[in-house]
């Protein structure tokens, strides 16, 4: 492309958006109202994500020991379990601390375990956890099978449990975000169709003096560019402010929530809505100028 039929090109595309300023104004507006929406969901399906990812992260394995285990037994079998596939970590609690432990859950009630003197009858055990979370069942299975394990459990029933649920915020938002995303695609690209339907008698004219398809057709994308930017950039500014908005009182009122940092995943965020809006802004203005091509 020659640099004074780019320079044509740009030109033409703030003159347009000067003398279409109302439809403009209408177009950016709509991209950024759909792009913030789009974008407040977005955050939501990553934060939900990492929630789950933070559930099953905490998932353990407690391995119960014989009691008739001999210490250099127990070294043995702490070893192997730390050589086995997707183990992460190993820690071994004695009597002692299971029963502290105890004592602490109790907190007020904790004169129960006066009966029991001197007595301990909490078992020695390891506390387990595993690379991925569905490894968890097999690595249970295989240990529980090894001499001087009593038992390994990690909660089976709650383990299952959780499993779904955060399997189905998975899913549930992959589809909201398929389906918002191509609502917003759908919005956007009809409000630009408006736009390039206003102007179709000047895309007539300019098809009768002999202009070319693309010559006609850039100054449209590049003006799609430029207000899908506008816009990207209004939706990200304004979703910035609601994030830091809602981290403020989510941190006040659930402090043990998982939330994303604001940074920088707003950056990355701020990036991809911007991206996002330029990307439809060219996309809309290509597809809906075609049928006016037809002359």
């Amino acid at each position: 492309m020659k640099l004074r039929t780019s320079e044509y090109f740009i030109t033409e595309v703030f003159h347009s958006l000067r003398r279409n300023n109302w439809m403009s104004f209408a177009s950016v507006g709509t991209v950024a109202v759909s792009l913030f929406v789009l974008g407040v969901f977005l955050t939501l399906v990553l934060n939900m994500n990492r929630l789950a990812s933070s559930l099953e992260s905490e998932v353990q394995i407690s391995v119960y020991l014989e009691d008739s285990i001999k210490t250099s037994a127990r070294k043995d079998l702490q070893k192997d379990i730390e050589k086995m596939q997707g183990i992460e970590s190993v820690k071994y609690v004695s009597r002692e601390e299971a029963k502290e432990r105890l004592t602490e859950r109790l907190g007020d009630q904790k004169y129960l375990l006066d009966a029991l003197g001197d007595q301990n009858p909490l078992p020695e055990s390891f506390e387990l956890t595993v690379a991925q979370p569905d490894m968890v069942e097999t690595a249970a299975k295989a240990i529980e099978k090894m001499d001087g394990v009593e038992a390994a459990k990690y909660g089976q029933d709650v383990v299952k449990h959780l499993f779904d649920i955060t399997r189905l915020i998975r899913v549930f938002g992959l589809a909201l975000m398929v389906l918002l995303a191509a609502a917003t695609l759908f919005i956007i690209s009809n409000t630009i169709r408006l736009t390039v339907f206003a102007r179709r008698k000047e895309v007539a004219i300019m098809k009768y003096v002999g202009a070319t398809d693309w010559f006609i057709r850039w100054p449209f994308v590049l003006e799609g560019v430029v207000m899908g930017f506008v816009g990207g950039a209004l939706a990200a500014i304004a979703l910035r402010s609601f994030y830091a908005a809602m981290a403020a009182k989510i941190y006040n009122t659930l402090a043990f929530f998982p939330l994303m940092p604001q940074y920088p995943f707003m950056n990355y965020v701020t990036v991809a809505i911007i991206l996002s809006g330029m990307a439809i802004g060219a996309l809309g203005s290509a597809i809906s100028l075609k049928r006016f091509l037809k002359v």
